[in-house]
């Protein structure tokens, strides 16, 4: 399936929202939604549960389509031109918290080797199967995957026998190994105890210090990667704000987005709220 993006004026943007609605179920989930984030431009998607996050991420791999606007697509991903689906989900990896759930599940009760599982990030499925046939490169490319995200040494173990952190740096890796331009990652600390948290974050910012564009949908201020540039603040469908991340994430913003009275404090290089 393919569909005709219209060649963009900023060839350095991955993502492009121009006024983009999409509508489920009779209902308008996202509304006007004009963002851009440019290759390099590690950027953070904050908002509360409802604000939207989950449709924006399914408008991003195309499993829903936003309107037209004055009849022109208003999503355009890669500087636009013909893109079909498949092209689009190898360039755009995405980890969430569904997929760490469920994965395996239905086919091995998620008994899979973590080896198997980066390599099936080059087939498709949740792991790899008799009838597949994997290369000696992509065996490697697995295997690099996992040193990235600091997991090499789990290469051998099943999926079902790690930890929440340990199962979410493999499955990182599988949507690493085909070399993505950008990484999306929601709500990817959910299930972390304290140090496992900042572990994971720690081997996030090292990817996106390495070139891979990072993409994050949390709704915890706690997550944002210190390497962050850019932050988006969505509520009710709409992105109120986006800007570096000192401006967006100020106590007057935060208490609006979050309808709460905030705090905002600076810890190291992370950024933390508190109620009043």
């Amino acid at each position: 399936m393919q569909y005709d993006f219209r060649r963009m004026a900023d060839d350095s943007a991955l993502v492009e929202l121009v006024n983009a609605t999409l509508i489920r179920g009779g209902t308008r989930v996202l509304d006007g939604v004009s963002l851009r984030i440019r290759r390099g431009e590690h950027t953070a998607i904050l908002g509360p549960n409802g604000s939207g996050k989950s449709s924006l991420i399914r408008m991003l791999t195309l499993e829903d389509r936003p309107l037209r606007h004055n009849g022109i697509p208003s999503l355009r991903l890669f500087g636009g031109d013909m893109l079909d689906v498949e092209d689009i989900r190898r360039r755009l990896g995405i980890v969430t918290g569904d997929l760490d759930l469920t994965f395996g599940l239905g086919t091995s009760g998620g008994r899979v080797q973590a080896l198997h599982v980066a390599a099936s990030g080059y087939l498709g499925s949740q792991g790899v199967f008799a009838h597949q046939q994997v290369t000696d490169a992509m065996w490697t490319d697995a295997r690099a995957a996992l040193r990235r995200v600091d997991a090499a040494h789990l290469a051998d173990r099943y999926l079902n026998e790690l930890s929440t952190g340990e199962r979410r740096r493999v499955l990182i890796a599988r949507a690493l190994v085909t070399r993505p331009d950008a990484l999306v990652l929601d709500e990817p600390t959910s299930g972390l105890d304290v140090v496992a948290r900042h572990q994971f974050l720690e081997a996030m910012n090292r990817l996106a210090q390495e070139g891979t564009t990072v993409i994050l949908v949390t709704h915890h201020v706690e997550e944002i990667l210190p390497d962050t540039q850019q932050v988006a603040l969505l509520r009710d469908g709409r992105i109120v704000f986006s800007g570096p991340p000192p401006e967006a994430l100020t106590a007057e913003r935060l208490s609006s987005l979050f309808d709460a009275p905030l705090t905002v404090e600076r810890a190291g290089r992370y950024f933390h709220v508190r109620m009043k």
